[in-house]
């Protein structure tokens, strides 16, 4: 009884032995302890030494199969990193240079198969030219070379049209395949089993294919339509002529081959060319004369060109270079849209023009007396480019695609064409409004240029896992709450919470940490309730989030047909919406997130959205990069008027310019009795605003001006002052002059967005940012601290309660590129010469230096490099008096190296040690 009792003891020794050392201890020996004696803890055994794995036995090849396996892999990996640096370099190469390649290589192999089917090129490369071509094509494989060198030739001239070289091979394959397999049936439809001779001579492997299941399905009568239907479709996808255009293209053939006489007027193509080189002899219209015998009728080219205005859309081609012959129509348009441009932008009229208003003058050549005189001639016309504000060479002449309305204001006659021109008379210059190049045809870029995305997700299994899991969560909790359903956005997905009776909105709300632990994301946002329904809202980010691309933001607002230039694309919401903005309506906008929050990609989008939908003359900006790479992409294009500020100092001067140009547009609204640019605008399209006599100004549309700061805390910390004022005093005055800001900045904090630019600036947008601080700057409000960045962001435009969530929009390097490119082709810019120079022209001199000369530039040179600026300091250190050191520090107040006096405080030192030389050449009158 004793032993078992003393076994038992030392198991529960034992037992509390694991519990304490965390590892199982051997039971103690069973051996009664003296009576009286506090038990002993039993000593532990040593664990069994685990036994040694037994040696493998050696490999009866001596290691060789493993040694060949190693030099084997060594090769694989050394040649598979050599192709994938291979494929890197070309994934990254210019695309330009990718399609170019594809062409010479297309040219190559024309060049290769000519010479293996046109000669009998002998070797392997010939061999295999006979084996591959002319046994895929038979008797045909002639043609293939001249196939290739057209592909290849159409390559080259024409890389920017992907879509439509895709369809030319399309069309080329399915006219391959039945001529082809016509081929094969002519020559008696031979099989396999009969040789690759005979195969050869007929359609080859691809005639074979293309007949031989149709002969032996339906029959050789049946094969052939089959086949010939094939033929024809491939034929009418090359040319791209529908079945409906056949007639037309055939009659139009006709006319050109002279099969066909053409009827005197096409009413709805036209003049036929025949009919037009009837009429008159197309080089007497472009050297400015007209037909020998007659004239068309002003009363039919009148109402034709009233037509093509209101058939004309709003975009433009997007190549406008195609030179075609000008019918009447196109000489009244064309001749009443290079007026405006000659007439507002100060250039002098070319022949055509100058003879045509003669035409349109009362009075003159035999027009009408009585016949109003078109707006032209009193004011601007819509889409007429802003003049210059100084004289405009004639080789600068440029413009934009122009609004011909005031032909249908007033009579239109057309003038007699036979006199010689006059000599062109240049027309005074004007000096206020934005600087425009005049006498060209500016198109908008296409937006094929920007990628398609593809159809969004409206459900997907991880959808499904987290609904589960939220009511998972109300069970366990015992709320009294069902998701009652959910909308996906591409970034964050909101699920509806549908409450019970009696139950509180804070008991969902209570559950924020346990819902983000039930889904495993530690960005949950909880809004309660949804704006306009009955529920609480919970948004969990998306595990598969989606990209959304601008072009597809873009062609939505293209289809709504809004003209509006200042619409940009932002992204899209949480419900799947795009979502866009008006610039001119905001009127302006702060963005803000931390580094990487998708900030850079937003200003990108605005600027792109800018360049697609709106042309020079409508939108004009001024881009502020401190950073000096973000905005880099954009140099040189036309809508610049001056070229990309990346000095702060510089960018202060041209915020303080803005002013002075939002000064100017307020002195003419006041004048003419305007309250908006807008109203201003459409008086001067209209010819409502008329000019004092003798006066000789060029009234012109005012564009918008666009300012954008990429980095807003870079101009704070060198400026503070000058660019807050400028800031302040825009965004105050400058919403009815047409000039709007957007502000961007990483840092959100109280000493860069000072409390007087965010109660100017009522729109903001907020992408992710590191505290809760930065998010109440921003949008007065958290939120953005729980954004999970890459572009989701809360945009709060003015008069919005709450914010919008959304997903940026984003941008490739490449679109950006096609689109700049396409950009500076249609026009080059014209700078403002006077945006950062107007701070330049200072006093050289305030007070006389004197012989304080050297004090001065000591005293400089020692405030400068210490940052403090000190009257005291300069007495002890340049053992001078008081006064001399007042003397000394007024000095340098006058010329910018310190701020004013606040005091008993020391000055602030505006100028960095970096700038010290430059400091001291303008003080000692040089050249900084």
């Amino acid at each position: 009884m004793a032993s078992r009792t003393s076994g038992k003891g030392s198991q529960s020794t034992a037992g509390t032995a694991k519990g304490r050392t965390g590892r199982t201890t051997a039971p103690a020996k069973k051996a009664a302890p003296a009576r009286g004696a506090a038990p002993r803890k039993a000593p532990a055994k040593r664990a069994p030494a685990k036994k040694a794995p037994p040696k493998p036995a050696p490999s009866p090849t001596g290691g060789v199969v493993r040694l060949v396996r190693a030099v084997w892999l060594g090769c694989a990996h050394a040649v598979g990193a050599v192709f994938r640096g291979i494929g890197q370099g070309a994934k990254n190469l210019d695309p330009a240079h990718r399609k170019d390649g594809v062409a010479l290589l297309l040219l190559a192999l024309a060049l290769i198969v000519a010479a293996g089917t046109w000669s009998n090129l002998s070797g392997p490369v010939g061999e295999l030219v006979t084996m591959l071509v002319t046994g895929a094509f038979g008797r045909l494989d002639l043609l293939v070379p001249v196939i290739l060198g057209v592909m290849a030739v159409r390559f080259i001239r024409h890389p920017d049209q992907p879509d439509a070289n895709g369809r030319i091979g399309v069309g080329l394959s399915a006219l391959a395949v039945g001529v082809l397999g016509l081929v094969h049936i002519a020559c008696g439809a031979p099989g396999r089993g009969e040789g690759t001779t005979a195969m050869q001579d007929a359609g080859g492997l691809i005639g074979w294919a293309a007949s031989k299941p149709l002969i032996f399905t339906m029959g050789a009568p049946l094969a052939v339509p089959m086949l010939v239907l094939l033929t024809v479709f491939g034929l009418l996808v090359v040319t791209a002529t529908p079945v409906n255009a056949v007639p037309e293209r055939l009659r139009r053939l006709g006319i050109r081959l002279g099969v066909i006489a053409p009827n005197e007027y096409d009413e709805e193509y036209g003049p036929t060319p025949a009919a037009r080189r009837g009429r008159h002899d197309p080089e007497q219209w472009r050297a400015g004369g007209g037909p020998a015998d007659a004239g068309p009728d002003p009363v039919d080219v009148e109402e034709q060109a009233l037509a093509a205005r209101r058939r004309r859309p709003r975009r433009t081609p997007v190549d406008p270079a195609v030179e075609r012959e000008m019918d009447a129509v196109d000489v009244a348009a064309a001749a009443a849209a290079a007026l405006d441009g000659v007439v507002l932008g100060g250039m002098p009229p070319s022949p055509v023009v100058a003879d045509l208003t003669q035409g349109i003058t009362p009075g003159q050549d035999g027009a009408d007396p009585t016949a109003p005189v078109p707006p032209a001639r009193a004011g601007a016309k819509p889409g007429a480019p802003a003049g210059a504000r100084g004289a405009a060479a004639p080789e600068q002449a440029g413009g934009l695609p122009h609004d011909t309305t005031a032909a249908a204001s007033g009579t239109l006659s057309v003038p007699d064409l036979t006199k010689a021109p006059p000599e062109p008379q240049p027309l005074p210059p004007r000096a206020e409004q934005l600087q425009l190049r005049g006498d060209i045809t500016y198109a908008l870029p296409a937006l094929d240029l920007l990628e398609r995305g593809g159809p969004g997700k409206t459900r997907s299994a991880a959808n499904d896992a987290v609904v589960a899991s939220l009511r998972n969560v109300f069970s366990e909790f015992k709320v009294d709450a069902d998701v009652t359903g959910f909308t996906r956005g591409p970034t964050v997905t909101r699920y509806e919470v549908t409450l019970g009776a009696a139950v509180k909105v804070e008991r969902i709300t209570a559950l924020t940490k346990n819902i983000a632990y039930a889904v495993a994301s530690p960005d949950v946002r909880i809004i309660s309730p949804i704006p306009g329904k009955s529920a609480v809202g919970i948004e969990i980010p998306n595990t598969d989030r989606e990209m959304v691309n601008l072009g597809d933001v873009l062609r939505l607002a293209d289809a709504a047909e809004d003209d509006h230039p200042m619409l940009v694309a932002l992204g899209k919401d949480v419900e799947g919406g795009y979502v866009m903005a008006n610039l001119a309506k905001m009127p302006h906008v702060l963005v803000a997130g931390a580094t990487g929050s998708g900030k850079s990609s937003c200003i990108n989008c605005l600027i792109t959205s800018i360049m697609v939908r709106a042309t020079p003359e409508d939108v004009r900006m001024v881009l502020i990069d401190p950073k000096r790479v973000e905005l880099t992409a954009y140099e040189g294009i036309p809508h610049l008027i001056t070229p990309i500020i990346t000095n702060p100092k510089r960018a202060a001067e041209a915020l303080q310019w803005v002013v002075r140009e939002m000064d100017l547009r307020y002195d003419d609204l006041a004048a003419f009795g305007y309250r908006h640019i807008d109203d201003f605008n459409q008086a001067i399209r209209e010819g409502k605003i008329k000019l004092p006599p003798g006066s000789e100004r060029e009234l012109s549309p005012y564009p918008y001006l666009l300012v954008i700061v990429d980095e807003l805390a870079d101009l704070m910390m060198v400026a503070p002052r000058d660019v807050e004022d400028s800031i302040v005093r825009i965004t105050q005055l400058a919403r009815a002059a047409g000039i709007h800001l957007v502000l961007a900045t990483q840092r959100p904090s109280v000493d860069v967005v000072t409390g007087l630019i965010k109660a100017n600036v009522p729109s903001r947008l907020a992408f992710a940012t590191s505290s809760l601080a930065d998010s109440r700057v921003i949008l007065d409000q958290p939120g953005a601290e729980k954004l999970i960045g890459k572009g989701d962001g809360l945009f709060l435009p003015m008069g919005a309660n709450k914010p919008v969530r959304l997903q940026g929009a984003f941008v490739t390097e490449e679109e950006v590129g096609k689109v700049v490119r396409h950009c500076k082709d249609q026009m080059a810019p014209v700078f403002r010469e006077d945006v950062t120079v107007g701070q330049q022209q200072k006093k050289e001199i305030d007070e006389e230096i004197g012989d304080d000369l050297d004090l001065l530039c000591q005293a400089a040179e020692l405030v400068v490099s210490t940052q403090f600026g000190s009257t005291s300091m300069l007495q002890r250190k340049l053992r001078v008096g008081f006064a001399k050191a007042g003397r000394l520090m007024d000095l340098m107040e006058s010329r910018g190296i310190v701020g004013p006096s606040e005091g008993s405080k020391a000055r602030d030192v505006l100028v960095k040690a970096d700038e010290l030389d430059g400091v001291l050449a303008v003080i000692r009158g040089e050249a900084p």
